[in-house]
């Protein structure tokens, strides 16, 4: 797939999260690599998550960056279909980092979402 229509898919991921949750998002930066640092990585966070700042930590700071790695995802994906659901899925895995989720707690909530999204 062309970079640019990869970017589209990663752009549409990101409208699709939740206004609530949109509306949260500040100073956090959405970009796209070719291959990831390590193998089957599909997104990275990084920054310092929402829930451990504070007001003492205003003012000028570089932006959190969430990495989307197109590769990756177009390894695993078994059609057009599939790789937009996996997008949109790493975009949400990597949101739910920023606010201040660990792993285990992303997990569960994406089983969840699954099942929710199933019934």
């Amino acid at each position: 797939m062309r970079p640019a229509d990869f970017d589209k898919l990663v752009e549409k991921a990101v409208r699709r999260i939740p206004p609530r949750f949109r509306r949260r998002l500040h100073n956090v930066v959405f970009v796209v690599e070719q291959e990831p640092p390590r193998p089957n990585l599909l997104g990275l966070y990084e920054g310092r998550p929402l829930t451990t700042r504070s007001v003492m930590s205003e003012g000028f700071q570089m932006p959190d960056r969430i990495t989307i790695y197109q590769a990756t995802h177009e390894r695993i994906a078994r059609g057009p279909v599939h790789l937009e659901q996996l997008v949109e899925e790493t975009v949400w895995h990597e949101v739910a980092h920023y606010f201040g989720m660990d792993e285990r707690r992303v997990r569960a909530a994406e089983r969840r979402r699954r099942r929710s999204a199933r019934d």
